[in-house]
């Protein structure tokens, strides 16, 4: 800590200059921070996918319906320790703009399968009773403004009723949540109890969208996927089973490999940090040959003046990468709400963290390095004599 001040005098030397180049190193630390945001809340659902779950859709088309009697059997097949099926509801609230994703489920069998999800006993026990019942994630509780009790009507886009309306109308009886942020974009759901839906429909009756099944083995889940759709092979409605990632992989990358976007974004910014980081940098040192001479004159050794030259650039780093990921984090809540939760919860991880400050690191030792060498093989007398 006793250098500090000789670091911070050297780094200040030239103000203006100085916090230009910190401002560009805090940008783009901030887009590094926003850009890995999104790229969790795009993979968060492969993340957070459990391993102990498969789902089985219709082998040619997941828009297919399934008999809702395969349920049965595939509730026999060895490891499967408990099934639910669901079904695309497909919704919007009040308006066009208000979509969100409703499924047609059984209460029981299908929390089962998910028990990331928190809801209070009392209201899971109300959904499974109530067969007008539904229940709503968190988010889009508070979005709409939504209270327990309280009718919801909802618009459905493809299934009517038996008057032929596609307007439905629910009660809402409970709210789902979920603990870790990562997983809480997949509450953003409305469930319906699927006894009173599928008798109210006018069409599809008997039939469901896909299931979910939980095994005793990950290890068996390609065995047991196996299994499943051998049950169903050459009959009308045979399947494809999958672990739960394949499925949340594949829709990911329906939008585009958001890894590789965001990869190549900052690749660009962080070269142009680096050559304009870089250049600053040697012309810094290149200014205070002199005052590096006079270092060494004073006693400071060949390696303490390099790693003083590389501290600096350390010094910079630290800086602007520290002030870049808070602004990142600071802002991020206010991105959420714009987005009036519409999107997955965007926020910075601690790998995000720990990763820009390698980031800092690596570019602040290709930035130091190269001036921290010249200055260790500076002559003192060529120096002061301006050479």
């Amino acid at each position: 800590m006793r250098y500090l001040p000789l670091l911070w005098a050297g780094l200040f030397r030239r103000k203006t200059r100085t916090i230009l180049t910190l401002l560009s190193i805090v940008v783009a630390f901030l887009l590094f921070g926003m850009l890995q945001a999104v790229q969790t809340a795009f993979e968060s659902g492969a993340d957070a996918a459990d391993a102990k779950r498969l789902l089985t859709t219709a082998r040619y088309s997941i828009i297919e319906p399934l008999p809702m009697a395969h349920l049965k059997v595939i509730e026999r097949v060895p490891g499967v320790v408990g099934v639910a099926s669901a079904d695309w509801f497909g919704a919007k609230y009040q308006n066009e703009s208000n979509a969100f994703p409703v499924f047609a489920v059984d209460p029981a069998r299908y929390l089962d399968m998910y028990p990331e999800f928190t809801i209070d006993p009392a209201q899971r026990e109300a959904f499974a009773k109530t067969r007008t019942g539904a229940v709503a994630g968190q988010r889009l509780v508070d979005r709409y403004g939504w209270r327990i009790g309280q009718k919801l009507p909802i618009a459905s886009e493809i299934h009517a009723k038996t008057d032929g309306s596609l307007n439905w109308e629910f009660d809402l009886v409970g709210v789902i949540d979920a603990e870790d942020p990562a997983i809480r974009g997949n509450t953003d759901v409305v469930l319906i109890n699927v006894a009173h839906f599928d008798e109210a429909r006018q069409l599809g009756r008997g039939k469901t969208g896909w299931y979910v099944e939980r095994i005793a083995e990950s290890e068996q889940a390609k065995a047991i996927s196996s299994e499943i759709d051998r049950l169903f092979a050459n009959s009308p409605d045979e399947t494809k089973t999958a672990p739960e990632k394949e499925f949340a992989v594949g829709f990911a990358k329906q939008i585009g490999d958001i890894g590789a976007v965001v990869t190549r974004i900052l690749i660009a910014v962080f070269f142009t940090i680096l050559i304009l980081t870089g250049n600053t940098m040697a012309q810094s040192i290149r200014e205070r040959i002199p005052e590096l001479a006079i270092l060494k004159t004073l006693g400071f050794s060949d390696a303490r003046v390099t790693a003083l030259v590389v501290a600096e650039a350390v010094l910079l780093l630290a800086l602007g990468g520290g002030l870049g990921m808070a602004a990142a984090a600071a802002l991020l809540p206010a991105v959420n709400g714009s987005t009036g939760g519409r999107f997955p919860p965007l926020f910075v991880t601690e790998t995000t963290w720990l990763a820009a400050a390698g980031l800092a690191l690596l570019v602040a030792l290709a930035i130091g390095l190269p001036p921290a060498l010249r200055a260790r093989r500076l002559r003192i007398v060529d120096a002061l004599a301006g050479r």
